[in-house]
C-alpha cells in the first residue's frame, strides 16, 4: 500500500471514528441531559461546545468568525495533503493522515453546528484540563508522531568540497 493511501485511509478513519462518536454522545448517550458522566475520579464525560481553538482562543461567535476559522483550517488542510502527497515515509503518512482526519472532524463540526463539540475532561484537585474531542487526540498523536519521525529521519550528508553539488 502506498504512503498517500495509508494516509488517507488513516484520515478518512479518523474522520468517521470521531464524527460517530460525537453522534453517539450528542443524539445516542443524550450527555447533555446526563453530564457530567464520572468514569474515574480524574476523568469525565461531560458536552461543551467550543466556537474558538485550542483552550477557545480565537472564539468565532459571529458568521464571520466562524467562516474565517472553516477557511484556515481547510487551507491546513489542503497544505497538510500536500504534504502527505510527498511523503516517503509510512510513519509520517500515518502521522499527517491524523492530524488531517483530526482537523476535518473538528471543521464538520464547525461547518454544521457552528462549534465544535468537546467530551472529555480530566481534572486532578484544582488542577483541570481543557476538555477535548477524539479529533483532538488523532490531532496531538499526529503531531507526536511527527516529531517522532523528525528523530529517525536520516542526516543528510554534507557536499564533499571541491565536488558539484
Amino acid at each position: 500500500m502506498s504512503v498517500r493511501l495509508l494516509g488517507f485511509i488513516v484520515a478518512l478513519s479518523s474522520l468517521v471514528l470521531d464524527q460517530a462518536n460525537k453522534l453517539w454522545l450528542v443524539y445516542g448517550f443524550d450527555i447533555a441531559a446526563r453530564q457530567p458522566v464520572r468514569l474515574l475520579p480524574f476523568f469525565d464525560i461531560v458536552y461543551a461546545r467550543n466556537p474558538g481553538i485550542s483552550y477557545s482562543l480565537f472564539s468565532a461567535h459571529g458568521p464571520f468568525g466562524r467562516w474565517l476559522l472553516v477557511a484556515l483550517t481547510l487551507l491546513a488542510i489542503l497544505a497538510l495533503s500536500f504534504w502527505l502527497w510527498r511523503m516517503t515515509s509510512r510513519l509520517a503518512g500515518v502521522a499527517l493522515g491524523l492530524v488531517i482526519g483530526g482537523a476535518l472532524g473538528n471543521a464538520a463540526d464547525r461547518i454544521t453546528y457552528g462549534a465544535v463539540a468537546d467530551f472529555y475532561y480530566f481534572h486532578i484537585g484544582s488542577f483541570s484540563w481543557y476538555v477535548f474531542n477524539l479529533a483532538d487526540v488523532a490531532i496531538v498523536l499526529g503531531v507526536a508522531l511527527l516529531v517522532l519521525e523528525s528523530f529517525r529521519a536520516e542526516p543528510s550528508m554534507p557536499v564533499e568540497e571541491g565536488r558539484p553539488s
